[in-house]
């Protein structure tokens, strides 16, 4: 069997070994970049690293001498190509190569693939790996396009001398509380616009001794032993979502103490303390930042930008502030789900046409009437401890479909569309009560225009992991529907 891998980031490394290590399938991994990484090969910015504990943020079947208890984006990327090279996936790799479309043809099971540069080739299975936070969001400000100076996103960060320059920053979620520290002492003066404030915990990172190092690498079990204990301390965490809960009262407590704490100035202690439960928006994680408002030349604005002029910012109020570089830290766009890839399946029907009212996907990876295509890191699979062991998981359905495919000398695996709807349905009435909808209080990425959230998964990580693989198990049937 012939598989197509759509991007090379973490998610398509997962694909890729495991397809090696479970099946005979030829496959090949396409990537637009120029090199492996995914997110960690686009971003580049000042501070730039994981906020999750790197034991986690890694995979499950390669152990691994990690230096920091969160790695820094050099050592993710150094770790993408690592796992490239253990596995042998360098020949598989299609790098410099965008994918644009893909057309189902019944007649003979297989997907037509087209790139970029208008090859084209035919695949019996396909996966999207393309990842959730890829598109930047740019503002659309009045005279941001008169700016004279430099002006960027975050995720196309350009190096440019910031001695003793004026900078803006706008926004303060996990990005720029990364960028933030890195830059003020360089810069002559930041000013951080803040539309909305959000809970931020301390992060408590480090180096890892030589001593914990060494143990990690040579004391059998110790680093499962660690990663299990990472996740069983998420899936706690993962209560205080619940807005009655006291696990939500003891991680807010931990926020209100961490800004106690950290910050002088009373003005700007009320400035950054939100009005909205904990994990409404996406909780950050931060060490750095709040000291790093305390410094003289950082300016915390908490109002959001209006319009620009050609030298400046002008915010809420009305106030102008001069600068010399505009770096946008305004987010992605999370909702469009394969934005850029023209997905054809069954009778001709569009993907994106499908998702018109909401995207949606069976446990996030597979969709009605588009046979043999799995998505990784689809619709409402976004958290879970670590999105590596999602991805993982997801991987593992589709190579339990590849080998039921294998046995059966090819076919198909569809989805009932029945089923979709009563996951959808599930899904939405757990995220009713959490404090990410949408009658929180707060602006946040996890819903679309309409007010869905197609992004969260409603549980923790075990309850995926379950999911998935009585899927794998029970739930693949080639030829019929993926599950009834």
């Amino acid at each position: 069997m012939r598989v197509a891998i759509i991007g090379a980031g973490l998610g398509g490394i997962a694909a890729a070994v495991k397809l090696k290590k479970s099946t005979s399938a030829e496959f090949v991994i396409f990537e637009q970049s120029a090199g492996v990484g995914g997110t960690w090969y686009d971003n580049r910015y000042p501070g730039c690293e994981v906020d999750v504990h790197s034991h986690a943020y890694s995979f499950s079947f390669l152990k691994y001498d990690w230096k920091r208890t969160h790695a820094t984006q050099p050592e993710l990327l150094a770790y993408a190509g690592h796992v490239v090279e253990r596995f042998g996936l360098t020949p598989h790799l299609r790098l410099n190569t965008k994918v644009t479309g893909l057309v189902w043809e019944e007649s003979t099971s297989t997907y037509t693939l087209s790139t970029a540069d208008g090859d084209s080739q035919e695949f019996d299975v396909v996966i999207s790996a393309l990842g959730l936070l890829s598109v930047p969001r740019y503002p659309e400000w009045p005279g941001l396009e008169t700016f004279e100076g430099p002006c960027f996103h975050t995720s196309r960060w350009e190096e440019h001398d910031l001695n003793g320059k004026s900078v803006a920053v706008v926004g303060t979620g996990s990005t720029a509380v990364q960028i933030i520290p890195s830059i003020a002492p360089h810069a002559g003066q930041v000013h951080v616009f803040q539309r909305e404030p959000g809970w931020i915990e301390p992060k408590n990172e480090r180096e890892y001794t030589a001593r914990e190092r060494w143990m990690f690498r040579h004391v059998p079990l110790l680093q499962r032993l660690h990663r299990a204990r990472i996740f069983h301390q998420g899936n706690q965490r993962f209560k205080g979502y619940d807005v009655g809960s006291r696990r939500q009262r003891r991680m807010r407590d931990v926020c209100e103490r961490f800004i106690a704490g950290s910050i002088a100035d009373p003005r700007t202690r009320a400035a950054v303390t939100p009005a909205y439960p904990w994990g409404c928006k996406r909780p950050v994680l931060s060490s750095t930042f709040y000291p790093a408002l305390n410094r003289e030349n950082v300016e915390l604005v908490p109002h959001a930008v209006t319009r620009v002029t050609p030298t400046g910012v002008v915010d809420a109020t009305g106030v102008t502030r001069d600068i010399d570089v505009l770096i946008l830290s305004t987010g992605f766009q999370p909702t469009k789900f394969l934005a850029g890839l023209d997905v054809k399946g069954r009778d001709g029907r569009g993907l994106h046409d499908v998702w018109r009212e909401r995207a949606s996907a069976f446990l996030g990876i597979t969709v009605p009437g588009f046979p043999n295509f799995f998505i990784l890191y689809g619709p409402n699979t976004n958290g879970g401890v670590s999105v590596i062991a999602q991805l993982e998981r997801q991987a593992e359905v589709m190579v339990a479909a590849v080998r039921r495919m294998e046995r059966a000398r090819h076919g198909s695996v569809d989805t009932s569309a029945a089923a979709t709807r009563r996951f959808i349905g599930w899904v939405d009435r757990r995220l009713a009560t959490s404090a990410s909808a949408m009658n929180s209080g707060c602006h946040n990425y996890y819903h679309d225009p309409s007010g869905h959230n197609v992004t969260q998964w409603p549980a923790g990580h075990l309850a995926y992991a379950l999911a998935t693989r009585l899927l794998a198990r029970f739930g693949l049937r080639t030829g019929n529907p993926l599950s009834r």
